[in-house]
C-alpha cells in the first residue's frame, strides 16, 4: 500500500495584495480535500465554497491539488490555515499566512546644520509603522557605519525603529552624502540621505587676526559674503565650481587650507514623496545664508506690478452703471409711447375763417376720419 502524503507551504504577503494557498496530495486515492481558515471554518470542500467570503476564489481543483486565492489581504487574515484530507485517520497540513506591512518613508535628521571640522555630530533615521520591524543601515559615502537601533512596539502592534549615528567630522566629509537605508521584506531600495557641510576651522596656537577667502585661479563670486570664518554664496550654479582657499593669519604667520566646491545637477526624476531629504545642491566648506535672511530679502529689488484687480473692478463698475442707465431710459420711453385722437372738423381746412369751419363741421363730425398722433 502506497501511503498518501498531504503537503502545503507557508505564505508571506504584503497587505492589500493576493495570497495563494495550495493543498497538495501525493498518491491520492480519491480522498476528499478541504481547506479551513484559522477559526476552522470550511473555506472550500473539494471545489465548493461554503464560506461567504468572495475574496476566496478557486484557482485549481484536481485529485492531487486544491489551490485557493485570497485577494486584498488584511492584517485580520493572518493566521494558520488547515489543509485536511479525509483518510483513515484524517491528515492535516498547516499553512501560516504572514501579512507584511511596509514602513513609512524614512525620516533622517541631523543635530547640527553646519558641521565643524574635528567635532562630533549625531544623526537619526526613523522608519515608522511596519510589520515586522525594519532594520536600518548607515552609509557615509561608500563606507558603512554602525548605528544604534531602538525598536518600539506601538499600540496597533506596529513597529517603529529609530537608529542613531555618531561620528567625528573631518574636512574630507564635506559634500559627502550620509545615507539611511531601510531594509524590510515588503520594500526595496528604501532610503533617505543628506549631504554634509563642513565649516572652515583654523588651528593656530594664537587666535587669528585675519581670516579671508579666495578662489584659486579665479575670483570669488561678486555676491559672495565673508562673515568671520564663513563664506556665504547664494543662488549656486556650476560656474561657481572650483577650489576655495581659507586663509588665516596672525602676528606669527599664516596658514591656509583648500576646499573644493561641487554644484550638482538637480535630479531628473522625482523620488517618492518624502522618501529622501537629499539637498539638490551641495557646497563644500561653504555655508549658505540662513533661511530667515533669505526671506527678509525676498522682496527687495523686485519690479512693481500693476494691480490688475483694481483696474478690473473700476471697469466693471462703469459697465454696470451704463447698463442701469440704459434700462431706466428704456422703461421711461416705453411708458410714454401711445396713440392719441383729435376731433378736427372735416372740411375745416377749406373754410375762410373759424366761424365758417365750425358751421361746416356741424353734423359732420361723426363721419370724420381719425387722425393719429404719436408722441415718442
Amino acid at each position: 500500500v502506497v501511503s498518501q502524503n498531504l503537503v502545503t507551504d507557508n505564505v508571506s504577503v504584503v497587505e492589500g495584495e493576493m495570497a495563494i494557498i495550495s493543498c497538495r496530495v501525493k498518491n491520492n486515492d480519491d480522498s476528499v480535500i478541504q481547506l479551513l481558515n484559522p477559526n476552522r471554518q470550511t473555506i472550500y470542500f473539494r471545489d465548493m465554497r461554503p464560506l461567504k467570503d468572495a475574496r476566496f476564489q478557486l484557482v485549481n481543483f484536481s485529485d492531487n491539488e486544491l489551490r485557493v486565492s485570497l485577494s486584498n489581504v488584511s492584517l485580520s487574515d493572518e493566521g494558520r490555515y488547515v489543509c485536511q484530507l479525509y483518510t483513515d485517520p484524517p491528515q492535516e497540513a498547516y499553512a501560516d499566512i504572514t501579512v507584511l506591512i511596509p514602513p513609512g518613508n524614512p525620516i533622517i535628521e541631523d543635530r547640527d546644520e553646519v558641521l565643524s571640522e574635528g567635532n562630533e555630530t549625531e544623526m537619526t533615521c526613523t522608519a515608522m509603522s511596519s510589520k515586522p520591524a525594519a532594520t536600518i543601515r548607515w552609509m557615509k559615502g561608500d563606507k558603512e557605519l554602525p548605528g544604534k537601533p531602538k525598536v518600539e512596539l506601538t499600540y496597533d502592534k506596529m513597529y517603529t525603529v529609530t537608529s542613531r549615528l555618531t561620528f567625528t567630522v573631518s574636512k574630507e566629509d564635506d559634500g559627502v552624502p550620509v545615507i539611511c537605508i531601510v531594509d524590510h521584506p515588503a520594500v526595496k531600495d528604501f532610503q533617505a540621505q543628506k549631504y554634509l557641510e563642513v565649516q572652515c576651522k583654523y588651528s593656530l596656537s594664537h587666535q587669528p587676526q585675519r581670516v579671508n577667502w579666495v578662489k584659486v585661479d579665479d575670483d570669488v563670486p561678486s555676491h559672495a559674503v565673508i562673515t568671520g570664518s564663513d563664506l556665504y554664496i547664494e543662488n549656486l550654479n556650476k560656474s561657481y565650481n572650483g577650489t576655495y582657499r581659507c586663509l588665516a593669519s596672525n602676528s606669527v604667520g599664516e596658514s591656509y587650507d583648500d576646499y573644493i566646491l561641487y554644484v550638482y545637477d538637480a535630479p531628473t526624476t522625482t523620488p517618492k514623496p518624502t522618501t529622501a531629504t537629499t539637498t539638490t545642491t551641495t557646497i563644500t566648506t561653504i555655508i549658505s545664508y540662513p533661511e530667515a535672511n533669505q526671506d527678509s530679502r525676498a522682496g527687495e529689488g523686485a519690479p512693481r506690478t500693476v494691480d490688475h484687480a483694481v483696474i478690473g473692478g473700476v471697469v466693471a463698475v462703469v459697465v454696470f452703471a451704463m447698463l442701469c442707465l440704459l434700462i431706466v431710459l428704456g422703461r421711461y420711453f416705453a411708458r410714454h409711447k401711445g396713440t392719441y385722437f383729435t376731433h378736427e372738423a372735416k372740411g375745416a381746412d377749406d373754410a375762410a375763417d373759424a366761424d365758417t369751419a365750425i358751421i361746416n363741421a356741424e353734423g359732420g363730425h361723426t363721419n370724420s376720419d381719425e387722425k393719429k398722433e404719436y408722441y415718442i
